[in-house]
Formats: structure tokens, C-alpha cells, sequence
């Protein structure tokens, strides 16, 4: 059985190498980029990847299914380029793949964050399960602008061993996300209908320290834990923030 792996990048230069070298195993991989200003898509062409550049930014699901649609493979496997593939990962992957009756059409993998120099196993961040080994003609992304997952296929299983993710080398980083999952998380609740006002937005900017630090025991993560509930709730209160203003003038580009 084939195997293609599928990343949306823009301005990776600093990951999308170690992430594909983590995949050598696969016969194809595609990699479709929204106008990187970095050396992303000549490094990704370096490693033997099929590269193709897209003018827009339609969000993410809408990005991964153009991806998935270059993909020729029997089984795709999906990644983001701060993702990397244990040696381990890679030998079960290759394994199940060419089982002559695959019992499952796609596969759940737990997945270790890393937080600036910290791998987080608390906090809702550990074991954090993403489908993303599966059958091509079996499924597609989701249409969510962001938060986008895979609509899972028929029968689904869990891999044993982990996937790693280095999402933020530094708080720099980190803000940065939340400014834009921010604004992307505005706009698909006003797409939805949803209104916020001032007790909304405490409201669940508080709600979402207590999930994390408390509920998720984020407080067993250290300081790096402390740090990322506040920052995950000054997030919660930037969404809402939004949806706020976006509400009251009509729309996010007015």
C-alpha cells in the first residue's frame, strides 16, 4: 500500500525539513503552501516533496482537503509541519498500512506537546488523540476555518505509540496563535449566529483558566503550565472580545 503525506505550511523554513525527514518512509508528499515569504517550499522541494503554492487563505479544513485532493496514495498521512514522526510511530504506521485486511480505515495517534522547552502532559494537552493515518477514499477535512478535524471514517483505531509537536519555541510564538485563532474563532461564531457582551467574555475567559489549570491539572505542568492557562484565557477573552466589536459593526472587515 502507498502511503502520501499531506502538510499546509506557510513560513516553515525552521520545521517543514526535520518534519519530512521524519516521514522518509512515505512514498509521496505533498505540501501545499499560502505564499510563504521564508525558503519553506524550496526546502520541502529539496526533500523530494510535491510543492504547490495557492493565491488564498480559505482556512484551514478548506486548505487540507486541497492537499488531500493532490494525495495518490491508498493512505494518507496528515501533518503539521512542527509535527514529527518517532522512529517508533514510523514502524507501526508501515506496519498496519500493508496488513493485507486493514480491519480499520483510520487511525487515532496520542499526540506530546512540547511548550517552550517543556513536554506538557497535563493541562488537556496529554494524551490529545488526532485522527490522522487513513484510508484516502474513505474521508475528508472538515470546513472549519480553524479547529478543523477529520470526518472520521466508518471503523477508526488507535496507534500505540506517540506523535510529537513542537507548537511554540516561545511565548512570542504562542501569542501570536492566539491573536489569529482568535479572530478566526470570531468570525465562525458570528457565522453561527453567536452574540457576546461583557459578562461573556469574563466569563469565559475565567472558565477557561479553571479548565486548564484546575480541571486539566495544569498546575501539575509547572510554571509552563500556570503560564499557558493564562495565556489560553486571555485568548478565550480575545474571541469573545471580537465577536463583540465584529457584532456591533456589521461583519470582521468593516
Amino acid at each position: 500500500m502507498r502511503l502520501s503525506v499531506i502538510i499546509i505550511t506557510k513560513n516553515e523554513a525552521d520545521n517543514i525539513a526535520a518534519c519530512l525527514d521524519s516521514v522518509a518512509f512515505a512514498d509521496e508528499f505533498i505540501v501545499v503552501d499560502s505564499g510563504s515569504t521564508d525558503d519553506t517550499r524550496e526546502i520541502a522541494r529539496q526533500k523530494g516533496a510535491l510543492v504547490t503554492r495557492t493565491e488564498d487563505w480559505p482556512g484551514f479544513g478548506p486548505q487540507k482537503n486541497r492537499a488531500l485532493a493532490l494525495a495518490t496514495g491508498e493512505w494518507v498521512l496528515s501533518l503539521d509541519a512542527d509535527e514529527r514522526v518517532t522512529p517508533e510511530l514510523a514502524a507501526e504506521i508501515q506496519a498496519v498500512i500493508q496488513q493485507p485486511q486493514a480491519s480499520a480505515l483510520g487511525y487515532k495517534v496520542a499526540r506530546l506537546s512540547n511548550f517552550c522547552g517543556r513536554w506538557m502532559r497535563h493541562s488537556g494537552w496529554w494524551p490529545d488523540y488526532v485522527l490522522r493515518l487513513f484510508k484516502r477514499e474513505s474521508t475528508r477535512f472538515t470546513d472549519d476555518i480553524v479547529h478543523e478535524s477529520v470526518i472520521a471514517p466508518a471503523s477508526v483505531a488507535v496507534l500505540q505509540h506517540h506523535l510529537l509537536h513542537y507548537p511554540y519555541h516561545d511565548l512570542e510564538t504562542l501569542l501570536t496563535k492566539v491573536n489569529r485563532y482568535s479572530t478566526a474563532g470570531a468570525v465562525k461564531m458570528q457565522a453561527k449566529g453567536r452574540t457576546t457582551g461583557i459578562f461573556g467574555m469574563v466569563g469565559h475567559s475565567v472558565w477557561t483558566f479553571i479548565r486548564i489549570y484546575i480541571i486539566r491539572r495544569g498546575f501539575l505542568d509547572g510554571k509552563e503550565g500556570f503560564i499557558l492557562a493564562a495565556v489560553g484565557a486571555a485568548g478565550s477573552f480575545f474571541r469573545y472580545a471580537k465577536l463583540f466589536f465584529m457584532t456591533r459593526r456589521g461583519g470582521p472587515h468593516q
